[in-house]
């Protein structure tokens, strides 16, 4: 008799989950009802599921509201009727029309009204009527509309706790205190399941009404598929015979071109793995992944495969990814196997500007109403609860912020308005609060996606799911992840300006090459490798350092063991320590040295855990990925899991390990699968890595500018624009007659662009370059007025900025300038004249700008200075009695140094105290690191950027010199010599 159940996916208004939803109908002895959450359809797919689970009859639909105004439900008759609904929703959220008062004409979906609205109805439309209003039929003649009558009983919330958590939702959702949410704004105290024939009760008078709404379900049947089926395109050519041929014809030719004719490994390993590609009906998927590749390579974008997919040979040689799966012995079964519970997919990454046009052809290629992006859900977290709750309460700032304050935990605990906060805080943790959107995930589907849900359309203009993720492994999704990162950007550009500023092409994937160059890997091993992606960072570079890394294989583990919990397990440093000493490494087992030689024994990467459960265990590749999963905590059946286990330790008895080994070795796999990582992953991440860098290393200046144009990467613009210097780069400041909006290059001169001028308009960004370009050099400052009709803010700020030296003029004569011309003035304007009229020239006194005064300009609108450098500022002379490359040499010596400041890392020690981890620059430009204990750092802590005076003592680790901070201090700098 439920027609209109909602669930917490009717955002900021139903409290129930849908688990919770379905077992409150159980104990209510319910045995069908309707979802019809509110302006969505999220949490069908799950209803069925557990409704089907429960033994109840699940019948969905949808809520349609305007202006918070209740408007009519649909109720799906069958699965048609759901895509109906799903349609309907999804036309007005696409085209951003309000929803209509009257509903269409469904012809597989009934409408409910509420009771009151006008007659006549159509052949599908009721009308909902609630048991409080029976009374308005009495001596009421309803002959017309007798047969549309319906028990309206709708289900919002549990029990009187959860209408009061209901209240605070409300007025979170409506952004006001609880006393202003009005009865309008809220539901009735009463809408909820009630006990077992109590509904029947209270409509007994009016059976007639019960049997329209017993015989309305009844002939309601959600014909979908039990259970989890692929529901992905499923062919990618129209025909599953054409698409194995084809991806076998594309994988033999691409293994010609990785491989060459005659490699019997290889060979095998493809033939392997397309079988079971076949036997997996992943042919579509494969082949649809290979067409946006060759997409984006017909428009010249570059892109990197990684993650898991880069265990296929077969995605190797369709160019899906650049890794060698023979080369790095990876496993195709960490991809992909018969047992895997969950779907695989690729991670596609695209360089941030082209990942759009890539989505756009995906969704044109395969068709609007079967491509859409992934959404998710974000839910109320702990902080933000506190701050929405004590909003609705009323209560000020000051107090919510205390609330929030760490610090203040217990004096918290005996206030009386945190506890109620608290006990608010325990209903409300995890809910849903707000739809948003996948960072890159495409579904591609055989039917309409609107069988499954209704679409929305978030800022970034795509259709979207209105379930995340998991939801879609469930229901039987399978996605594709195009993602986008700034390092591919920073690749294709220094490709481009290579070829325009010095004629010559680059071919990026010759990956090959650049790992044997001596040049490149030895820029590695010395940590110079800023704007690289992946290997730029501090941690990145004092661990390649610290291994002397100067090759590929390397670089992969170094990609791996960089992660948060391989470095505190400590098994960073035990790689480390066994890498500069292979020779004394003890293995714990034979096998452990024949499978883990090239890591030292020690396990690096999630292939690491399958490779021993194979070969000192005997399992067989599923199994090993399998019971990986489940150390990862990605597999939920714990019977199948001790199932695994149980095989491990029977396998390895069984091929005569020792019982003592058998019990070390499965402790060492089980207390790292938890946090280890792909070893194709690294290897992506790798290759990219070896691309930017042989960039930097041949062609510095082109990829700085790159770095720079597609917004920078780990460090501020301030650092990059150094590196381009001590690259040989002549920096200029921006200049009308010379720069464009991002910084250009011609030789050796670099021009900073326009876009980082600190309150330019974004008008003048564009408008300065392209007017320049039509119609030639500006002759004048007058000139440059007329043919941009800029305002006299925007010119003030260019002229302090330096931009207008062409001119000849000082900033001050220039200022003078434009005070004259455009002080309580109109704009002059920028119409052609007939005859050009000399600008009068007015005499002024000689008018000079310091360095200083340029330097404090430079700081002010670019957030570094060019004209002088941070120690230039300085108002010591004083650089500290050694710099950043002699430390080496003075370990266990307490020294002095001058560095600026470049970034810093706060972490917590096991204690829960706070230390951090510094980098900064020495007056030539190199790096050095620097550690801050907890009982050092709250009486020397860090002031934001500038000079600081270090006092430390130095230490060294595998060759990698440090200092720790014994005293620190900002330095100060020369004053700001103000232009009035």
């Amino acid at each position: 008799m439920y027609l209109n159940v909602h669930s917490q996916y009717s955002l900021r208004y139903g409290t129930l989950s849908i688990p919770a939803l379905v077992e409150e109908a159980v104990a209510c002895g319910v045995t069908q009802m309707v979802l019809t959450d509110i302006n969505n359809s999220t949490g069908i797919m799950e209803f069925m599921r557990e409704c089907d689970e429960k033994g109840i009859k699940p019948i969905a639909g949808l809520e349609f509201r305007k202006n918070k105004r209740l408007l009519y439900f649909g109720i799906a008759r069958n699965k048609e009727g759901m895509k109906e609904l799903n349609d309907f929703l999804t036309e007005h959220n696409l085209e951003q029309k309000p929803l209509p008062d009257l509903a269409p004409g469904f012809q597989n979906a009934y409408v409910v009204y509420p009771y009151g609205h006008p007659e006549p109805l159509n052949e599908n439309e009721y009308l909902g009527i609630r048991h409080e209003q029976l009374n308005s039929l009495f001596n009421k003649d309803i002959t017309s509309i007798k047969d549309k009558l319906l028990t309206l009983q709708p289900v919002f919330i549990g029990d009187n706790i959860e209408y009061r958590l209901h209240e605070y939702l409300r007025g979170i959702d409506l952004n006001v205190v609880l006393t202003e949410v009005s009865p309008e704004d809220k539901c009735k105290k009463t809408d909820r399941f009630l006990p077992p024939g109590q509904l029947e009760a209270k409509f007994a008078r009016y059976a007639f009404i019960l049997d329209n709404t017993r015989n309305l379900m009844n002939r309601c049947v959600m014909d979908y598929p039990k259970g989890r089926v692929n529901l992905n395109r499923r062919t990618f050519t129209g025909n599953k015979k054409n698409d194995r041929e084809l991806l076998e014809k594309l994988a033999l030719s691409g293994m010609e071109y990785r491989y060459g004719k005659t490699n019997k490994e290889a060979l095998k390993k493809v033939k392997h793995e397309l079988k079971v590609i076949y036997e997996l009906d992943f042919c579509a998927y494969f082949l649809i992944t290979w067409d946006i590749i060759r997409y984006s390579g017909s428009q010249g974008y570059y892109h990197v495969g990684r993650g898991s997919g880069a265990n296929s040979i077969v995605a190797y040689c369709l160019k899906i990814t650049d890794v060698d799966p023979i080369e790095l012995d990876l496993y195709f079964e960490r991809f992909l196997n018969a047992q895997r519970t969950s779907p695989p997919d690729f991670d596609i990454d695209y360089s941030w500007d082209e990942r759009e046009d890539v989505q756009d052809y995906i969704f044109k290629r395969y068709g609007s109403q079967h491509t859409a992006l992934l959404g998710t859900m974000s839910t109320f977290k702990d902080r933000s609860i506190i701050r929405e709750i004590g909003k609705v309460m009323g209560l000020p700032k000051a107090e919510i912020d205390g609330f929030t304050d760490q610090t203040r935990a217990a004096v918290n605990q005996n206030n009386d308005t945190f506890r109620k906060i608290v006990a608010i805080h325990e209903r409300m943790a995890n809910m849903p609060n707000q739809r948003s959107i996948h960072a890159g995930g495409v579904l591609i589907t055989e039917e309409p996606i609107t069988y499954y849900t209704a679409l929305d359309l978030p800022p970034k203009g795509m259709a979207t799911v209105q379930w995340d993720m998991y939801e879609a492994e469930k229901i039987g999704f399978d996605k594709y992840d195009i993602l986008s990162q700034r390092g591919i950007g920073h690749i294709k550009m220094a490709v481009q300006l290579v070829e325009e500023n010095q004629q010559r092409k680059i071919d990026i994937h010759q990956v090959k090459t650049f790992m044997q160059d001596p040049l490149v890997n030895a820029n590695l091993k010395k940590g110079n490798t800023k704007g690289c992606f992946y290997i730029e960072s501090p941690a990145m570079m004092q661990l390649n350092r610290k291994l002397q890394c100067d090759n590929y294989r390397v670089l992969v583990a170094a990609s791996s063991i960089i992660r948060p919990g391989v470095a505190s397990s400590g098994m960073m440093g035990e790689y480390i320590k066994n890498h500069h000493n292979p020779g004394q490494v003890k293995y714990l087992h034979p096998v452990m040295e024949e499978q883990l030689k090239e890591t030292y024994g020690v396990m690096v990467y999630q292939e690491d855990v399958i490779k021993i459960c194979i070969h000192f265990a005997g399992m067989d590749g599923t199994d090993a990925d399998i019971l990986r999963r489940g150390m990862s905590g990605k597999y939920r059946s714990k019977k199948e899991f001790d199932r695994l286990v149980e095989r491990f330790h029977e396998g390895a008895i069984k091929l005569g390990r020792a019982e003592h080994i058998v019990k070390e070795v499965w402790r060492q796999v089980s207390s790292f699968a938890g946090y280890s990582f792909s070893k194709a992953h690294s290897a992506s991440f790798a290759v990219e890595s070896y691309q930017s860098l042989y960039l930097k290393t041949y062609f510095p200046r082109e990829f700085m500018v790159a770095v720079l144009n597609n917004y920078g990467g780990f460090y501020d613009r301030a650092l990059y624009v150094q590196e381009l210097q001590r690259s040989g780069g002549i920096v200029h400041l921006p200049c009308v007659n010379n720069s464009d909006s991002l910084v250009n290059i011609g030789g050796v001169d670099v021009h900073l662009g326009f876009v980082g001028i600190h309150g330019l308009n974004e008008t003048f960004i564009e408008l300065i370059p392209t007017e320049r370009k039509l119609n030639g050099p500006y002759q004048s400052l007058e000139d440059f007025v007329k043919r941009t009709s800029i305002g006299l803010e925007q010119a003030i700020t260019l002229i302090r900025v330096g931009a207008l030296r062409f001119t000849g003029k000082s900033k001050k004569e220039l200022l003078w300038a434009i005070h004259l011309l455009l002080g309580n003035k109109s704009k002059p304007s920028n119409n052609a004249e007939l005859f050009q009229v000399e600008a009068k020239n007015y005499a002024l006194p000689v008018l000079v700008n310091t360095q200083l005064e340029n330097a404090y300009h430079e700081l002010e609108l670019l957030g570094f200075p060019i004209s002088m450098t941070l120690f230039d500022l300085l108002q010591t002379d004083y650089r500290g009695e050694i710099g950043a490359n002699d430390l080496i040499n003075h370990v266990g010596q307490t020294v002095k140094i001058v560095g600026e400041y470049v970034c810093e890392k706060t972490v917590h020690t096991k204690n829960n105290q706070r230390m951090w981890f510094g980098n900064f620059l020495d007056a030539e430009g190199n790096t050095f690191d620097t550690v801050h204990f907890p009982n050092n750092t709250p009486q020397y802590p860090f002031r934001g950027k500038g000079c600081y005076l270090i006092l430390g003592k130095v230490v060294a680790e595998f060759g990698f010199a440090s200092l720790e901070v014994q005293k620190f201090a900002k330095l100060p700098i020369l004053p700001n010599p103000v232009i009035s």
